[in-house]
């Protein structure tokens, strides 16, 4: 296995994780805001009133794209079983 094989795979993986996190990263960074702007335009200051809405948010992201994350992560396990003949030469 040569260095440049090594490189790639570590590439391909921190790509799938970026990927990966995104959109439920985004989804909770977007929830944030919107409970943020109204929280200021309220003037409520409650600090829990973020985690409830920003936890469905997140259910959400998953069932609307956990079959995509899924897909795309299985084909990465499959590339890489099909990389382990060729690590041995």
């Amino acid at each position: 296995m040569s260095e440049q094989m090594i490189m790639d795979i570590a590439l391909k993986t921190v790509w799938l994780a970026v990927q990966l996190a995104a959109p439920v990263l985004l989804a909770s960074m977007i929830m944030g805001l919107v409970v943020s702007i109204f929280q200021a335009a309220t003037q409520v200051n409650e600090q829990t009133l973020s985690f409830i809405p920003k936890i469905i948010a997140m259910t959400v992201a998953l069932i609307l794209f956990g079959p995509w994350m899924i897909k795309i992560i299985s084909k990465f396990t499959i590339d890489l079983i099909n990389l382990i003949p060729s690590i041995g030469m």
